[in-house]
C-alpha cells in the first residue's frame, strides 16, 4: 500500500475504533444505572459482574451497531478531508478517483471480515453469555431464560418415520402430560403409543413414561399392550424441546447448522427464522463493505452545509437499508419469501444505489 491508502485507512480506523469505543462506554453506563439494584441483590463483586455479563453484553452491542458506526465514521472522516479541500488536492494531483476509494474498499473489507468472524463465534458466546446472566438475576422471566415456567403443547418428528407430541409441557420440571409418538411405514400407522405422563430422568439420562399404551399394528391383527412405568431412550432431550426465540443468537454458526438439520428434520414451525440468521451473518459483513463505499462517495464531494448535510443523507440511506431489511425478514418469516434471498436482499439492492452514487459522483 502507498502513503495515501495508510493516510485514509488510519483516519478511517481512529475514528471508527474510538467512536465504537465511546459509544460502548456510554452503553454500559446507562445499563448499569438501569441495572443496579439487580446487581446489589445479586450479591456479585464488581469483577465478577464484569466476567459474567459485561464481557458478553460488549460484543453484542458493538455488533449490533457496527456497520451504523462504520458508515458515521467514514461519512464524518471523508466529509472532514473534503471540507479541507484535500480530497480535491488528492484527486488534482493525478490520481484517479478509482484509486482514492482503494483504501476504503481496503478498510471495509478488513472490518467486514472482523465482524464475519465475530458473527460465527463471538457474538453467539457472549449473547449465551449475557442472556444466562439476565435470566439468573436481572429478570426470571426474561425473554432469555430458557427455562420457561409455563406449560406449552409440543408437536415434532423424531426421525423420518416416527412423529411425537406432548401436551402441555412444562420446561421448567421436564415434565409433560400426554404424550404420544407414532411410526408411519408405507403410509400406514404401524406403531402407536401414548403416555400419561412423560418425566426425564437426570440421573439416567432417558424418558420416564407413566401409564403407557402401546400398539403395534400388521396387516391381520393389532398388539395391545399396557405398562405401568416404561423407560425410553429416545434422540431429544430437554433441551431440544425448550421454546426459547433467543436461541438462534446464542448458536455459533456450526451449532446454527447443525440446530437448523435437526429442526427440519422434525418439521419444526419457524425455522425460516433460523435460516435467516444463517445466512444474515454473512450477508451483513458485505453490508459494511458497501456503506463503507456509500459513505466514501457521499462524503468526498465538498457541499455547502459540510458534515451535517453528510450525515443526514447517510442517515437516510441507512434508515431506508434499515426499513428493507425488516421487510424482508417479515415476509420470509410470515410469507414464503426465501430465507436466503431474505437476507440478502438489502444488500443486493444496494449495490445497486453504490453503482448509481459512483456514476454520478464528480470525479
Amino acid at each position: 500500500m502507498k502513503k495515501l491508502d495508510w493516510y485514509i485507512l488510519k483516519k478511517f480506523f481512529r475514528v471508527f475504533f474510538f467512536s465504537i469505543f465511546l459509544f460502548a462506554v456510554i452503553a454500559i453506563v446507562i445499563d448499569v444505572s438501569e441495572k443496579t439494584d439487580d446487581f446489589v441483590k445479586s450479591g456479585l463483586s464488581a469483577t465478577e459482574i464484569f466476567t459474567h455479563y459485561y464481557i458478553g453484553f460488549i460484543p453484542h452491542i458493538i455488533a449490533l451497531l457496527f456497520p451504523l458506526f462504520v458508515f458515521i465514521a467514514v461519512i464524518f472522516f471523508t466529509s472532514k478531508m473534503a471540507g479541507q479541500t484535500e480530497i480535491v488536492a488528492i484527486l488534482a494531483s493525478g490520481t484517479t478517483y478509482n484509486r482514492w476509494l482503494r483504501p476504503y474498499w481496503i478498510g471495509g473489507i478488513l472490518l467486514g471480515l472482523l465482524l464475519w468472524v465475530s458473527n460465527q463465534w463471538i457474538v453467539p458466546k457472549a449473547n449465551n453469555i449475557r442472556g444466562s446472566f439476565e435470566a439468573a438475576y436481572v429478570d426470571s422471566h426474561s425473554s432469555y431464560n430458557a427455562l420457561l415456567t409455563s406449560s406449552a403443547d409440543i408437536y415434532f418428528r423424531i426421525d423420518s418415520f416416527t412423529y411425537a407430541g406432548i401436551y402441555s409441557y412444562d420446561t421448567a420440571n421436564n415434565r409433560g402430560n400426554s404424550f404420544f409418538s407414532y411410526k408411519v411405514a408405507n403410509g400406514k400407522v404401524v406403531y402407536n403409543l401414548r403416555a400419561e405422563t412423560i418425566i426425564w430422568d437426570t440421573a439416567q439420562k432417558n424418558w420416564d413414561l407413566i401409564d403407557v399404551i402401546e400398539r403395534q399394528v400388521t396387516d391381520d391383527k393389532e398388539v395391545v399392550k399396557y405398562t405401568a412405568d416404561l423407560r425410553k431412550t429416545y434422540p431429544f432431550k430437554p433441551v431440544d424441546l425448550e421454546k426459547d426465540k433467543y436461541t438462534k443468537d446464542k448458536l455459533t454458526t456450526p451449532q446454527l447448522i447443525k440446530q437448523i438439520k435437526l429442526e427440519e428434520l422434525r418439521g419444526s414451525e419457524g425455522l425460516n427464522e433460523l435460516k435467516i440468521e444463517r445466512y444474515r451473518r454473512d450477508a451483513t459483513p458485505v453490508t459494511v463493505l458497501l456503506l463503507t463505499l456509500i459513505g466514501g462517495i457521499i462524503a468526498g464531494r465538498k457541499v455547502r452545509g459540510g458534515s451535517g448535510s453528510h450525515l443526514a443523507l447517510g442517515f437516510i440511506i441507512a434508515a431506508l437499508f434499515i426499513i428493507t431489511d425488516r421487510f424482508s425478514t417479515i415476509f420470509s418469516t410470515k410469507g414464503n419469501l426465501p430465507p436466503l434471498l431474505a437476507a440478502w436482499i438489502p444488500n443486493m439492492i444496494f449495490i445497486w444505489v453504490v453503482y448509481y452514487l459512483y456514476k454520478k459522483a464528480p470525479k
